[in-house]
């Protein structure tokens, strides 16, 4: 049986270790990593996709990251309760062409009782930025 800790119900410090986690394992931008914090059927909605399950999500972030290079990222916790999360982030990458942008959004988490996150609803917004007005 898989669990990944911390598991539901959250609290305000175990909603934090959560999103520190998450936060640390998509920047490492290693999707077969981050893959394993979702159940195998997991349910994305990232922009206009619908993706479901990890052999997906790791061919989305792989992707992904093909596309948004030098990708950093920051969460914040928005609020939480037993067995959900929202998050506010942003993100900043740039194109193959030199584009910087700086992507806002907001996630929604719902986690099974072994702490796998079995979806993930996603709403993200790019900004196109001069490089010298990066902050991550």
């Amino acid at each position: 049986m898989e669990i990944k800790h911390p598991i539901p119900p959250f609290n305000q410090a175990t909603a934090r270790q959560k999103i520190q986690a998450a936060e640390d394992a998509w920047n490492s931008k290693d999707p077969s990593r981050i893959a394993q914090a979702y159940s195998k059927d997991s349910q994305w909605r990232n922009r206009d996709k619908f993706i479901t399950g990890r052999e997906q999500i790791i061919n989305f972030l792989t992707d992904k990251w093909h596309n948004e290079l030098a990708y950093k990222l920051k969460k914040e916790l928005w609020c939480f309760d037993d067995n959900r999360i929202a998050v506010r982030f942003k993100y900043e990458w740039h194109n193959s062409l030199g584009q910087w942008f700086r992507s806002y959004g907001n996630e929604l988490w719902h986690f099974d009782e072994h702490g796998l996150m079995v979806r993930r609803e996603a709403s993200i917004n790019d900004l196109a930025i001069d490089e010298s007005e990066r902050t991550l």
